[in-house]
């Protein structure tokens, strides 16, 4: 099986009124495909690790690898472009534009990259939305639809340049118990059925047992690797 991000040896340190190292030699691999879920107590360092994972932090030591290219110390107009390419985000809080369309909000990645026309792009948008259940909101303003169907856009609107990984950050940690099952069945449908590979920080024990390996964190080191 391929690997779809390595990190070696990744450092990290906050310069505050003192230096507080925040993480501590982390290395790991994931495989493309897998569902992998990093837990935690709170300031363990798992959302610093997954914002360098995901390139939007280049402050720290070590090496990051997606999709065996090095993308440690490339300028940030490379590692932009690369983000928008492959890596596709899933947050507590959907970050819809509330005033657009659902359509126009799934689409809006998709434009940026700019590879594909406008018309193939709204088709594939739509797409992603029937794949969730929810192309019947596509042409409603993001601000009309509950929480759970908001999340839902927001998972399609993270695929809509077929990425390498996505990377969630308590994708599940602002729905109830109902709309969390809903987006756990969607992903682990994605890393089965699409082979997506799925890297997911969450307080939510439930959500961890039921993903295919759980990574441990505790004082920004890894205690565990689940394997």
């Amino acid at each position: 099986m391929d690997t779809a991000l390595k990190a070696t040896g990744i450092n990290k340190v906050f310069h505050d009124a003192v230096n507080l190292q925040v993480l501590k030699n982390v290395s790991l691999d994931v495989k493309t495909g897998e569902f992998v879920s990093i837990v935690g107590k709170s300031g363990c360092g798992k959302s610093t690790l997954l914002y360098v994972l995901s390139t939007m932090d280049t402050d720290y030591e070590g090496q990051l690898e997606i999709g065996g290219t090095l993308v440690t110390g490339k300028p940030l107009n490379d590692l932009a472009r690369i983000r928008n390419a492959s890596i596709g985000f899933v947050f507590q809080f959907h970050y819809l534009l509330p005033d657009f369309s659902c359509l126009k909000n799934v689409m809006i990645p998709g434009l940026r990259l700019g590879k594909l026309p406008y018309k193939e792009i709204e088709a594939k948008a739509y797409e992603k939305l029937k794949m969730f259940g929810v192309e019947d909101q596509a042409l409603k303003k993001a601000n009309k639809l509950s929480g759970g169907q908001q999340q839902r856009v927001a998972i399609a609107r993270a695929l809509i340049n077929d990425p390498t990984i996505i990377m969630g950050d308590e994708p599940t940690g602002n729905l109830d118990s109902k709309n969390t099952g809903i987006v756990f069945d969607l992903f682990q449908k994605l890393t089965k059925e699409l082979g997506q590979t799925i890297i997911a920080v969450t307080h939510d024990e439930d959500f961890a047992k039921r993903s295919d390996r759980t990574i441990e964190m505790a004082d920004g080191e890894i205690k565990s690797h689940g394997r």
